[in-house]
């Protein structure tokens, strides 16, 4: 076989016995080639079914890397058990938006501009401060990050570098600030404001915890432990989130937009809520004594597995492990948790159990991240604005990519039609007077 040959798809039509030759290029045939394929030269041609996406690549991108059969994630080809270890969440940002490491001076910038963005306009607090008691800190949050395009109309102006610059320094900068002051208003605490002499998760916690006292001295273990957690969500490749930014930003709109689009599709449980949903079966589970009970639950279809299994990972979740890791180092300060000792045996009878191996079901990212959230007495509905805050820089690296990259388009996808045809419409009056 050739090497042309080897690097093309041979369709044969049975409807009509023509042949086509599909080029493949890294792994992928277009969708367009596809589309070549008619039955009758003035009919439709052929189009791929997908419902989410399954095996449809949307984009190229030089972002992330997921091995998901080998539990494999990279960061602009950095392990992120490498960057965890060694590195922290700014340096992480500013790899995923400018694709380097930054040098030292690259660095100090960066984390200065950063800092020095970190208060937003007294309208955002007045309008934080306008939702109900009650709001959700998601919504909240989706809502704030939106209204900051109002706040820098020059945002719209996505084709200046320079400009697109710092809209994504004010938005990595303001995210914290806009996450903790949805945490007080639900708490309905004033809202505390950024501290620039500390560093960014410091002043996070900062604004989330401080009270009455002159500063703020969070245990450093915590600050590290709340770092790993934003570098490990940093970025996940198409996510729902993700598609949904570059899906929005496909139509030049502003990135604070696009944004919130991302925060919009993590609110919802199937993407951002699944560490809450883990708490909640650890706590119904109640014991270690009552596990085996719950597994065989579990394989009769009466109850769900909650943090293991991933649509891309067939391995062990790689960021898993290093929370598990930053689990106990955290209860180190807060006192163990006795749903640690729950999901540590409930980890291990699922690794050991065929029925689970068998399916792949490993822990994922959100078995062990809950319990670190409620280590640090965050109620429930704050997990996903910690989510949304980690994942910031990666939305905005993956947006960047799309408004450089002339091979995307705006967002259009095929439907197949199903409904009805070519019906004859008949007046109300006369529908009526036949009812």
């Amino acid at each position: 076989m050739t090497q042309e040959a080897a690097e093309t798809l041979t369709v044969r039509d049975n409807r009509t016995g023509k042949e086509y030759d599909v080029p493949i290029t890294d792994g992928t045939i277009k969708a367009a080639d596809i589309g070549q394929i008619k039955a009758e030269e003035d009919s439709p041609g052929l189009a791929v079914y997908d419902p989410g996406f399954v095996n449809t690549a949307s984009c190229r991108s030089s972002v992330t890397y997921i091995d998901g059969d080998k539990g494999i994630l990279e960061y602009r080809g950095y392990p992120i058990e490498q960057l965890a270890e060694k590195s922290n969440f700014l340096e992480v940002a500013y790899l995923l938006v400018h694709g380097s490491l930054p040098s030292k001076a690259e660095y100090d910038a960066w984390v200065h501009e950063i800092t020095y963005h970190t208060f937003v306009h007294e309208n955002v607090k007045e309008f934080m401060q306008g939702f109900r008691y009650d709001a959700h800190p998601m919504g909240m949050l989706m809502a704030s990050v939106g209204a900051l395009s109002t706040f820098y109309p020059d945002a719209r102006n996505i084709s200046d570098a320079d400009n697109r610059h710092m809209q994504i320094v004010r938005m990595i900068a303001k995210m914290p600030t806009l996450g903790a002051w949805s945490f007080r208003h639900a708490q309905g605490k004033p809202f505390v404001y950024p501290d620039n002499e500390l560093s960014y998760t410091a002043n996070f916690l900062s604004m989330l915890f401080k009270m009455s006292e002159q500063k703020f001295d969070a245990d450093e273990r915590l600050v590290k432990a709340l770092d790993v957690l934003f570098i490990l969500h940093a970025d996940h490749e198409q996510n729902a989130s993700t598609n949904a930014v570059r899906s929005v930003g496909s139509t030049q709109v502003d990135p604070y937009s696009a944004v919130a689009a991302g925060v919009g599709a993590l609110f919802g449980p199937l993407h951002g809520g699944a560490n809450e949903a883990v708490l909640r079966m650890l706590k119904r589970i109640g014991s270690k004594e009552n596990i085996p009970d719950f597994i065989s639950g579990v394989k009769d279809g009466n109850e769900r597995l909650m943090g293991f299994g991933h649509r891309v990972y067939k391995n062990y979740d790689p960021r898993a492990k290093i929370i598990k890791k930053s689990a106990e180092e955290v209860f180190e300060v807060t006192g163990t948790n006795p749903l640690l000792d729950i999901a540590l045996e409930l980890e291990k009878i699922a690794l050991e159990d065929e029925y689970f191996v068998k399916r792949k079901l490993y822990p994922n990212v959100d078995f062990y991240s809950g319990l670190i959230y409620e280590a640090f007495q965050f109620p429930p509905e704050m997990f996903t604005v910690l989510f949304a805050i980690g994942r910031t820089p990666g939305w905005l690296a993956q947006w960047l990519e799309l408004v450089q990259d002339k091979e995307q388009k705006i967002a259009r996808p095929k439907q197949i039609y199903t409904g009805d045809r070519t019906l004859d419409f008949v007046p109300a009056a006369e529908r009526w007077a036949q009812g």
